[in-house]
């Protein structure tokens, strides 16, 4: 009895360990990281809390990469994160340690968030693209480990849901790049394979000290998006093997990228001179839109992955998803849509006005 109480004692510290650890991870991401947190309201708690600590971890060695002197000692410094996290012996501050048990408690693979990771590399270095195979593989490495993190954290290890959540990973940021080629190359980056540019008539190289848009770039980005439509397609087939609770959240997610890329097909394929945006009253309508879908699985569930991904998708799909007692929980199911949704508008409109107050601050 004694040993027993002791063990009930141990678990009890360890839960509230970790709960505290997630709560701060919450809260870094609701200042730091606006758009994930609003998503992750449509999340059940039993998802919402492990994926909160990963995109923690995540989005914050990203942004260290991002302000540092030196990113690639940045870097350096993230993989030995990373090598004490997986050994079970975290850097003492909550981010880390909650990242340490979600990785251990859905055996998450090292070998996903040191693809991500690889990705950040490649951004450091300033990589290019020649081909689209070429962008496709860092697509993989920096969403489409996100998605396979993601389709982990809800207990699924089958394979082909794992290639699904990866294509949708790599839409998104296909989606991401093609309302981006100006804002990129200004900063001296170029996603957008060079191949096409190429045959397009366009000089990569001089694309990127003059960014201009034209028609033959209007349609190497219509073409892009065309691409990321295909893995949007896919990936929808795959959707229906996740959990019922979590598939309005992710379909959500699939919508409004989505939506990105038909704005930037409004505006003519013209990514250079602006960028597309999807409103917050869009944004409410595919959300709901999201919850009122009913799919079920298509022929393109059984689709092969993305040839990058085929390495990772085996990896991933024959861990053995051991969880931790403190992240499990009875499943929240559908019943609240409605106050998902009211804190959703709630939260966009505070936001909004925070935004407005500050343009108005910097035009006084």
């Amino acid at each position: 009895m004694l040993h027993n109480s002791f063990d009930s004692g141990l678990v009890a510290e360890r839960m509230a360990s970790t709960s505290a650890d997630i709560a701060a991870c919450r809260a870094i991401l609701r200042t730091g990281s606006k758009s994930f947190f609003v998503a992750s309201l449509l999340l059940p708690k039993r998802i919402r809390e492990p994926a909160s600590a990963l995109y923690a971890f995540c989005r914050l060695a990203d942004d260290a990469i991002d302000l540092s002197c030196n990113p690639r000692d940045e870097l350096a410094h993230i993989r030995y994160r990373l090598d004490r996290a997986y050994a079970g012996t975290p850097l003492p501050n909550p981010v880390d340690r909650a990242f340490s048990a979600v990785v251990k408690s859905y055996d998450i693979p090292r070998a996903v968030p040191e693809a991500l990771f690889e990705g950040f590399a490649w951004d450091v270095d300033h990589r290019r693209y020649a081909a689209l195979s070429d962008l496709e593989a860092y697509a993989v490495r920096v969403a489409g480990t996100v998605g396979v993190m993601m389709t982990l954290l809800m207990g699924v290890r089958d394979a082909d849901v794992l290639a699904r959540a990866c294509d949708l990973g790599v839409a998104m940021q296909l989606s991401n790049i093609a309302r981006d080629v100006g804002e990129d190359a200004r900063a001296g980056r170029l996603y957008l394979p060079e191949t096409w540019l190429i045959e397009a008539g366009i000089d990569p190289i001089e694309f990127t000290r003059r960014p201009t848009h034209s028609a033959a770039l209007g349609q190497v980005v219509a073409r892009l998006l065309e691409k990321a439509d295909s893995y949007y397609a896919r990936a929808d087939a795959g959707i229906a093997g996740l959990p019922p609770d979590c598939r309005p959240a992710i379909r959500a997610a699939s919508l409004i990228y989505q939506r990105v890329g038909r704005k930037v097909a409004a505006l003519g394929y013209n990514a250079v001179d602006q960028r597309a945006v999807v409103s917050k009253a869009q944004k409410l309508a595919l959300v709901g839109l999201a919850y009122r879908a009913k799919r079920s699985l298509s022929h393109e569930f059984v689709a092969p992955p993305i040839r990058a991904a085929a390495d990772l998708i085996s990896v991933s799909a024959n861990g053995q998803g051991h969880r931790l007692p403190n992240l499990v929980q009875t499943p929240a199911g559908w019943t609240g849509l409605g106050d998902n949704l009211v804190r959703i508008v709630d939260l966009f409109e505070r936001l909004e006005r925070r935004s407005m107050a500050t343009r108005q601050g910097s035009i006084r």
